[in-house]
C-alpha cells in the first residue's frame, strides 16, 4: 500500500481531529493559523487519498446493556474457509471486528454480549452452527485499560513546511 507524504499542516490538522472528530474546521484554521477554506481542502484531499475514513461516533456498550466484551479466537478446519467464515460472522450483530491474524488462529474477533450468559449463548447457538470454524477460544475482558489512534509521529513529513500554508 502507497504511503502517501504528509505535511506538517496535515499532521497538525490530523492531530486536531483524532482527538476530536467533532471540532469545527474555523477552530482547526485558527489553530493552524490558516484559513477555513484551507482546512476544508486539506481535509477533503486527506479523505479523498483514504488516510481520513470517517468520522464517527462512539456508543457506551456498558450504558447500552452490553456489560461483556470479550475477544474470540477463531481455529478453521480448512483455510479455503475463511470467506464463508468471515460472511456468516459479519452476519452476527454483536461481533463489532473481525480480523485475519497470524499466529494459533486464523481470526480474531472483538464481540459484545449483555452479559456472559448472553456470550454463551452466541457461541452456543451462533458461532457453532458455522460450517468452517474448527473450535473457539474466548477471552474476556474486565475492562477497556484505554483507547487510542495510532501515533501521529515518525510519518514521512516534508521538514522544510511549517503548519502554515
Amino acid at each position: 500500500m502507497k504511503q502517501h507524504q504528509l505535511d506538517k499542516l496535515d499532521e497538525k490538522i490530523l492531530q486536531l481531529i483524532a482527538n476530536n472528530a467533532r471540532i469545527a474546521f474555523l477552530e482547526v484554521a485558527r489553530e493552524c493559523n490558516v484559513s477555513g477554506a484551507a482546512i476544508h481542502q486539506r481535509i477533503q484531499k486527506l479523505t479523498n487519498i483514504g488516510i481520513i475514513k470517517g468520522s464517527e461516533f462512539v456508543l457506551d456498550s456498558d450504558k447500552l446493556g452490553y456489560q461483556t466484551c470479550a475477544f474470540i479466537g477463531v481455529l478453521l478446519k480448512d483455510a479455503n474457509e475463511f470467506k464463508n467464515v468471515v460472511d456468516a460472522l459479519h452476519q452476527i450483530p454483536e461481533v463489532v471486528e473481525c480480523h485475519y491474524t497470524t499466529g494459533k488462529y486464523a481470526m480474531f474477533l472483538k464481540i459484545y454480549a449483555k452479559n456472559n450468559t448472553h456470550l454463551l449463548s452466541i457461541i452456543h447457538n451462533k458461532f457453532q452452527k458455522i460450517n468452517g470454524i474448527a473450535s473457539t477460544e474466548t477471552l474476556i475482558s474486565f475492562r477497556e485499560a484505554f483507547k487510542r489512534q495510532i501515533p501521529l509521529y515518525d510519518l514521512d513529513i516534508n521538514e522544510n513546511e511549517d503548519c502554515e500554508e
